[in-house]
């Protein structure tokens, strides 16, 4: 059986390429398909470890330093690529690589991180922070993410097999394409960390530095809280205005390799987290290493953090509401750091690959039992 898989872009490494680099350690040197890859940037052990091919978009210039300036583009890029050779088919997306062109005869099994962010539920952040939102451009660009958001749905039709990341991201599958998904969480590389209740005076947020995931809600808040530490790592475009707004006892340390990220989480007091993110690989591994989770309350983190036992929430985006949560955190009794770790275990690496290859070995079985059975009566009621 011919397999490829597919996936938005390799320019950056996170949650989205640990699921890929998994795949590839399951089903090595199998060919990725992806829009564009930097072979200089962070993804270079994916990109090295297998055949890419890239899209027309991996030609124009700044694409492998800004893709979201080709989002345009994007659904007739991944359309051009010829897969009618493969067998089986496993996109893994959060954007576009679900789209792909298939024909009958084949499988394809989609794991989605979520349906395409800028479509659907963030379409006016992604517009706001664009400057996007009003006048004639702004008509533009909802027109085309309206377009988009079709696009999107018509072309789930095209998926044999949902996977979703989370409980949160099949309710979002089931609403936006109604389509029923089997959840299978991602895998998290649990064995990097040791737990340790050892723990220094700081607070830690691992991000990157995007609107959506609301850094600088976490640094206003610190601010405001001159007693307590913060460290932040991480870059990304929110990098000048999150430095502006940081006081004294808040420290910006932007991108850190792994192992000065893994010093820090193992150290902190607490990790703190304030996206509505779709499952959430970061608060996991700070749980791994027994360190205690602060979160906003609200998608896959609920079903990774355990209240009052390996972490707290706080219910509203606001300063006040973080700030009422670290107190409550402050006065509680310390977590226990085995029960944290042993929380975390349930999401490791091993765990993932046994349900992806047991979920995809079952689907080819059945749709493969399907196609030859009608080709068999076919060819009966022809005989």
């Amino acid at each position: 059986m011919k397999i490829c898989f597919v996936h938005d872009w390799l320019t950056n490494y996170g949650g989205a390429e640990l699921v890929l680099k998994t795949f590839l350690e399951i089903w090595p040197g199998t060919p990725v398909y992806t829009l564009i890859y930097d072979e200089r940037g962070t993804c270079q052990d994916i990109i090295r470890s297998t055949s890419i091919t890239g899209s027309f978009i991996n030609k124009f210039p700044f694409a492998k330093h800004n893709h979201r300036l080709f989002l345009p583009l994007m659904p007739l890029a991944i359309k051009q690529f010829d897969l009618s050779n493969y067998d089986l088919i496993i996109s893994d997306s959060h954007a576009i690589a679900k789209g792909v062109t298939t024909r009958r005869g084949q499988c394809h099994i989609s794991y989605i991180h979520t349906p395409i962010r800028y479509a659907w539920e963030m379409q006016e952040q992604y517009l706001a922070y664009a400057r996007l939102d009003r006048g004639f451009r702004g008509l533009l660009a909802r027109s085309l993410l309206n377009h988009i958001r079709r696009w999107d749905l018509r072309t789930a039709r095209n998926v044999n097999y949902f996977i979703a990341n989370s409980k949160f991201v099949a309710r979002r599958i089931r609403n936006y394409y109604e389509r029923e998904a089997t959840v299978i969480y991602p895998p998290v590389e649990v064995e990097r960390f040791k737990p340790t209740a050892k723990k220094d005076d700081f607070y830690l947020t691992i991000s990157r530095l995007v609107p959506y995931k609301n850094v600088d809600l976490i640094v206003s808040a610190f601010a405001k809280m001159p007693g307590k530490k913060l460290v932040v790592i991480g870059d990304g475009p929110e990098m000048k205005r999150i430095r502006q707004s940081a006081s004294e006892n808040i420290s910006i340390m932007g991108f850190q390799p792994n192992q000065v990220v893994e010093d820090y989480l193992h150290r902190a007091r607490a990790l703190i987290f304030a996206a509505e993110e779709d499952f959430g690989i970061t608060p996991v591994e700070s749980q791994a290493c027994g360190t205690p989770v602060i979160a906003y309350g609200k998608g896959g983190v609920l079903e990774s953090v355990n209240e009052g036992e390996t972490g707290f929430f706080y219910n509203e985006q606001s300063i006040d509401s973080l700030t009422n949560a670290i107190q409550a955190f402050e006065k509680h009794p310390p977590l226990d750091v085995q029960k944290m770790r042993r929380n975390a275990e349930r999401f490791n690496k091993d765990r993932f690959k046994h349900e992806i290859e047991t979920f995809v070995s079952d689907k080819v079985y059945e749709i493969f039992s399907s196609v030859s059975l009608e080709g068999k009566t076919e060819h009966d009621e022809t005989k």
